[in-house]
């Protein structure tokens, strides 16, 4: 027998969110065709990082928002960019410029102007909508 309602709250573990929005928008900004594989890469990136840095993004996101319950949480530990800011040691990493194609840039020309033209809609039936309203308002007091 299940039951299909159930006021069982499970806890997700501090940071845990932090790590799944991060991958959402990484997910949103590649739009990749195999996501499975990305997570993959995008988790092991993450790992790599964590490795050669000591920072955990996933304990200072948890540290993020525990200040909003706790202001304690920063007392703690110094944020990562004072602690990288005493060892003299900088490594830059080098980054690459893609370089998007003439089909490229006209499909993204062409998704701005379906999202530019489908905001003006919304805009449009919105003032509709307050017009119709307005209307309406009129209406009953000139029967009262």
């Amino acid at each position: 027998m299940s039951i299909p309602f159930s006021n069982t709250h499970y806890r997700i573990p501090q940071g845990f969110g932090n790590l799944l929005e991060g991958l959402t928008c990484e997910i949103l900004r590649e739009q990749p065709d195999n996501i499975p594989s990305f997570a993959a890469a995008y988790f092991e990136n993450l790992l790599e990082k964590r490795e050669k840095t000591n920072f955990d993004p996933a304990e200072w996101g948890s540290k993020v928002d525990d200040r909003f319950y706790n202001n304690h949480a920063f007392k703690e530990q110094e944020p990562p960019e004072k602690e990288q800011s005493q060892t003299p040691v900088k490594e830059e990493t080098p980054v690459t410029v893609l370089e998007s194609s003439q089909e490229d840039k006209e499909k993204e020309e062409n998704a701005a102007v379906k999202i530019q033209a489908m905001f003006r809609g919304h805009l449009a039936r919105e003032e509709v909508k307050k017009m119709k309203q307005d209307d309406r308002e009129g209406k009953t007091k000139e029967n009262n």
